[in-house]
C-alpha cells in the first residue's frame, strides 16, 4: 500500500515538473509556491526539483519492475494532476492560497 502511495506522488511530481519547465523555457513568468508571477528561472529550477524528486521516488521503488499496481498509481497521479492544473489554469485570476491577489489587467 505504501508502495502504490509513493508511485501516486512519483507521477504527481513527475507531470507537474512539465509545465514549470516549459513555461521557464520560454522565457515566461508562472505560478509557483514562490509567487503568483514567478520568473522563468525559477520555474526551470522548480519543476527540475519536481522531476527529480518524482525520479528518485520511482527509482527507489524498483522502477524498472514495478508491478500493474504502481503503474496504475503512478498514472493515476499523473492523471489527476493533469486534469486538476488544467481546471486551475482556465481560470484567468488563478492564484495559491497563500498568494496574495495581484491587480490584473
Amino acid at each position: 500500500m505504501l508502495s502504490l502511495i509513493f508511485s501516486t506522488i512519483s507521477g504527481i511530481l513527475i507531470l507537474n515538473a512539465v509545465p514549470h519547465i516549459v513555461k521557464g523555457i520560454c522565457g515566461e513568468k508562472h505560478m509557483s509556491p514562490f509567487g503568483q508571477k514567478s520568473s522563468a528561472w525559477i520555474n526551470v529550477v522548480w519543476g527540475w526539483a519536481n522531476l527529480i524528486c518524482g525520479a528518485i521516488i520511482a527509482i527507489n521503488l524498483d522502477f524498472p519492475n514495478w508491478t500493474t499496481d504502481l503503474w496504475l498509481g503512478f498514472c493515476a497521479g499523473g492523471i489527476g494532476t493533469s486534469v486538476g492544473l488544467a481546471i486551475f489554469w482556465s481560470d484567468p485570476n488563478a492564484r495559491l492560497p497563500w498568494h496574495k491577489q495581484e491587480n490584473v489587467r
